[in-house]
């Protein structure tokens, strides 16, 4: 039991290591919603006052983090945010939910057709949240409602599945953030009507093979075309496949771009 016990404890070890995230700074929680139980790691500001308002960054994941583990969720972006340097200029409340296994943040349609080599998606617009979605949102209400966040200051982002969720999250509820960053995400452009006035960052790959970048570029012309003088932007790296988010991150001035919009 002994060297079960330590081979778990292990395991633990090279995961933080790997990730390069700092698990101590990121406490797990877990969001209870009737039946439903949704895993959660918080980071809080250094110096946090409990009587005083913070901004938000709430962090979608992709497909390959979801779980239960309520740790694979930080794998891409955690250690990003617990940077000194980051939390020295932006003093903000990070949270990152985790999906579980066998759904998804949002409702799609994934397939190939006629011998194409491109995956077609289709976006449903006749069904509620899932029950994730409903989740990570009722939480960011009940961190507003306990005065942790300020509600002028709501940001959302996310990566592949994540990405795709974030622009679901800005349909579902437009207003409710204030600036959002998208990496190679994609959805039906037609709902971009509800959150042209959000400014967004978009971030793709030119040779994505999992999700191709024409469905964020087409999200891109529909809120220029609705609103042309729109902050938001769009960056593509050319050599770039899915694993986008490696340049995303490290792209200059984006939580400067991110942080400069209020409510």
């Amino acid at each position: 039991m002994k060297k079960l016990i330590l081979l778990f404890s292990l395991s633990l070890v090279v995961f933080a290591c790997s990730s390069g995230v700092n698990d101590s700074t990121y406490f797990a929680h877990e969001f209870v919603q009737g039946n439903d139980t949704l895993p959660y790691r918080i980071m809080y500001p250094k110096g946090y006052k409990a009587n005083k308002q913070y901004p938000l960054i709430l962090f979608l994941h992709g497909s390959g983090e979801r779980g239960t583990d309520n740790q694979s969720q930080l794998s891409h972006g955690g250690s990003l945010f617990q940077s000194d340097s980051l939390r020295a200029m932006h003093q903000a409340i990070v949270v990152f939910p985790q999906c579980p296994t066998g759904i998804s943040w949002t409702h799609r349609i994934k397939e190939q057709k006629d011998g194409s080599k491109d995956w077609v998606f289709q976006f449903p617009l006749d069904q509620g949240p899932t029950w994730p979605t409903a989740a990570v949102n009722a939480l960011v209400d009940s961190l507003v409602k306990v005065h942790e966040v300020d509600p002028q200051q709501l940001y959302i982002g996310g990566l592949s599945m994540g990405g795709i969720g974030t622009l679901e999250f800005l349909q579902r509820w437009p207003n409710k953030y204030s600036a959002a960053f998208v990496i190679c995400g994609a959805n039906d452009a037609s709902l971009a009507d509800a959150y042209q006035e959000t400014p967004i960052w978009f971030f793709h790959g030119g040779k994505d093979d999992v999700v191709p970048n024409k469905y964020s570029r087409q999200i891109y012309n529909r809120i220029v075309e609705l609103n042309p003088q729109t902050p938001s932007k769009y960056t593509l790296y050319p050599e770039d496949n899915h694993n986008s988010w490696d340049d995303a991150f490290a792209e200059p001035g984006l939580y400067e771009w991110l942080f400069q919009f209020h409510k």
